[in-house]
């Protein structure tokens, strides 16, 4: 059975999708902490990055790749690929 959103609770559903993608964001803002380290000589393993990098990148195809884009997913998980990045080359290099 589906469940039938009122153009009203489609609104504040869409309310949840952008705060819980605001704190997504905020999560990974953690990653400068450790691209500080990285460029201090001090790095970090790069498993969990490369996860991030992964999980992100099949978190953006599934938002663009629906018939209605999924935008919250999708503008959080490419901020996470982006900082997931900086984080494996700055602690490689």
């Amino acid at each position: 059975k589906y469940y039938n959103t009122t153009p009203m609770n489609e609104k504040f559903i869409n309310k949840i999708g952008w705060i819980a993608s605001t704190m997504t964001l905020i999560v990974f803002l953690s990653y400068f902490d450790q691209i500080r380290l990285n460029l201090a000589d001090k790095p970090g393993s790069i498993l969990l990055p490369l996860a991030t990098i992964i999980s992100c990148t099949s978190w953006c195809s599934y938002a663009l790749l629906k018939q209605k884009k999924e935008w919250p997913i999708f503008v959080c998980n490419a901020f996470g690929i982006i900082v997931a990045f900086i984080t494996v080359i700055t602690s490689i290099f």
